[in-house]
């Protein structure tokens, strides 16, 4: 599988791009007419500087309004692509796209745009060039791509073929299993791009909202299943046009790039294998069935109040560390590590951050499994001695400079809680807190994307639609990424101001991901009363809320009096209930949620999210004051 990236995809001028797609791992590159142009070297010189990056040039794009036209502009049209022939020999690449017309002069007819191909395929083939025409969703005349293949076939040059873009097919619901009945070897090159389901203008959505493979929703490996299925075996490459990645880290965004054609091609693979042959081999998407630890690094003053925090939440000091400053706090399922010491990767966090999540334990069917795909998918492996002896565990660097270890029952994280730690007599009684629900993680809109595909592609995770959360100062855009069993829950929400509550933790913690921890209990007044002894102070729900409860739900006698007296929030749908509480904040900005759900309930109490961070923000404000 040959990958390549078009140039317009990131940002940079052309040797920031060319050195992110080398480094992302592409074997080739499009360049793009307005990449080259804008560049203060020449045609040789841009050439060499690709094949310095072990690269090569895949594709010259695009050339436009050339099919059609009425004299003197068709031959004009014809002497603007010698021009650019002259050009492609000068860089090194032998094959150019034609999209369909848009000139407003242009005359339309297959027998005529054919005829003009193969003329142009005659001066290309002299040169020895190529020549390959796209139906671009909004042309003038042709916008489908079986009118540009019907066109292909009957210029009938050697020198002319097809190039398939999956936007300018899914974008207008034409129907992709229609592919398959195109000859693999008259398809020259391939385009691939995903995009929101959005209804708008196709121009301006293919020119604003591109994406890659995997971060929208076309049905793009279906596409590509057919693609396959006719016997194509050149190129793969992305073709992206999005307003935050022109804004973006250029290397980020080809690592996200390369990341969503391995993902995608291993999925044809695996659904259509007869069609897909020669394909690397990588394991599964893996099965996250929860999470076994969440580590944080803290220090001094700031370690000992997330301590006192952990114990008013009901967990219960039960091991340190024999060789390091490392406490094991445990609660039901739920393990959390305190990492005070100041070298390593905690070290190194805490220095750069302060008090935060650095570590998550993700507990899977096969660590190595998902260290081999996680590798595949261009992820950096992580590995760092835990302490003299210590079993080591699978893990890569994760979101944010955090740091994912993979558990599974073999690979001895028991052993590690054993072997490692002097156990500590549990105290007293816990809360009641069962496991972690799920973790809540802050990112900036040009990261939602990417943060969205690193989980679906590594893991077997289903995603939701984005949805609108409203801060009192701005808007967030919350999605949630789960687990088919639903044992591994994340939800992303990003911000492009600090003014809200999200966007001020991300200044605040210079860029920590997990925001908020949700721990899950079975009884929530149960383990209410448990918290209230031992010293928790529950965020202060305002009054006017249970009101509007008690008008918008039909509560059993006596609910609304128990959930106002717990500062707890409520929701239902569909008959099931979820109940909700939320800590205050913890050292590092971090909050803790305790939630109980109903049977089918699914969701986050989301409607409840505008009303919780007003309360959050309404006692920030308390704090400074006093």
């Amino acid at each position: 599988m040959k990958t390549s990236i078009a140039t317009v995809s990131i940002a940079g001028d052309l040797t920031e791009k060319l050195a992110a797609i080398a480094a992302a791992g592409f074997d080739g590159v499009e360049i793009f007419e307005q990449d080259f142009i804008a560049h203060d070297g020449g045609p040789r010189e841009v050439g060499r500087m690709v094949r310095d990056h072990g690269l090569e040039i895949t594709l010259f794009q695009p050339f436009r309004d050339f099919e059609c036209l009425p004299e003197p502009l068709r031959s004009k049209a014809f002497d603007r692509a010698r021009h650019k022939f002259d050009t492609m020999a000068d860089l090194g690449t032998d094959m150019m796209l034609i999209c369909s017309s848009c000139h407003p002069r242009a005359l339309g007819g297959i027998d005529r745009a054919a005829d003009d191909l193969a003329e142009l395929g005659e001066i290309a083939k002299e040169r020895g060039l190529r020549i390959c025409y796209e139906a671009l969703a909004w042309g003038r005349h042709v916008n489908d791509h079986r009118d540009a293949w019907e066109i292909v076939r009957r210029a009938d040059h050697a020198s002319v073929g097809l190039i398939l873009d999956s936007f300018h097919t899914l974008g207008r619901g034409i129907d992709p299993d229609s592919i398959r009945a195109i000859p693999g070897d008259r398809i020259f090159f391939i385009h691939l791009a995903d995009a929101p389901a959005i209804e708008m203008d196709l121009l301006y959505w293919s020119r604003h909202f591109r994406n890659m493979p995997g971060e929208g929703d076309l049905g793009v490996e279906r596409f590509m299943r057919a693609v396959m299925a006719t016997g194509y075996a050149g190129p793969i490459s992305l073709e992206i046009f999005n307003d935050q990645f022109r804004g973006g880290d250029p290397k980020a965004i080809a690592r996200d790039g390369r990341r969503s054609l391995v993902s995608l091609m291993d999925d044809v693979r695996r659904a259509e294998p007869e069609v897909a042959q020669g394909l690397p081999e990588i394991p599964a998407r893996v099965s996250a069935e929860g999470i076994g630890f969440i580590e944080f690094a803290s220090r001094r003053e700031e370690a000992r109040a997330l301590s006192a925090a952990l114990y008013s939440l009901g967990f219960n000091l039960v091991g340190r560390h024999r060789t390091k400053e490392i406490d094991l706090w445990r609660q039901g399922e739920i393990h959390i590590v305190v990492n005070r010491e100041t070298e390593g990767h905690a070290g190194h966090t805490w220095n750069a951050r302060g008090t935060c999540v650095c570590d998550i334990g993700i507990e899977v069917g096969s660590g190595e499994d998902a260290l081999s795909r996680a590798k595949a998918l261009g992820a950096d492996p992580f590995r760092q001695e835990i302490g003299v002896g210590v079993l080591t565990l699978p893990a890569i660097r994760g979101l944010a400079g955090s740091v994912l270890h993979f558990v599974d029952a073999t690979n001895g994280l028991n052993r590690v809680w054993s072997d490692e730690f002097t156990a500590v007599p549990a105290e007293e009684p816990d809360a009641g807190l069962t496991h972690v629900d799920h973790l809540d993680q802050i990112t900036s809109y040009h990261d939602m994307l990417s943060w969205t595909l690193f989980y679906t592609s590594l893991f077997d995770m289903e995603k939701s639609p984005i949805l609108d959360v409203i801060d009192p100062n701005g808007l967030i855009r919350a999605q949630d990424v789960t687990s088919r069993g639903g044992g591994f829950r994340v939800t992303l929400n990003a911000t492009e101001t600090h003014r809200t509550l999200a966007g001020s933790f991300l200044a605040d913690s210079f860029g920590a991901s997990v925001h908020q921890i949700a721990l899950a209990t079975d009884d929530i007044f149960a383990t209410a009363n448990v918290l209230a002894a031992r010293g928790f102070a529950p965020l202060t729900i305002p009054e006017n809320y249970y009101d509007d409860l008690e008008a918008r739900f039909d509560l059993p006698p006596g609910l609304l009096d128990r959930l106002r007296a717990g500062n707890i929030l409520y929701d239902r749908i569909e008959g099931s209930d979820f109940f909700q509480m939320y800590s205050r904040v913890l050292p590092g900005g971090l909050f803790v949620e305790i939630v109980q759900r109903g049977p089918g309930y699914r969701r986050y109490g989301e409607v409840n999210a505008p009303f919780r961070i007003a309360a959050q923000k309404r006692l920030a404000r308390s704090d400074e004051i006093l």
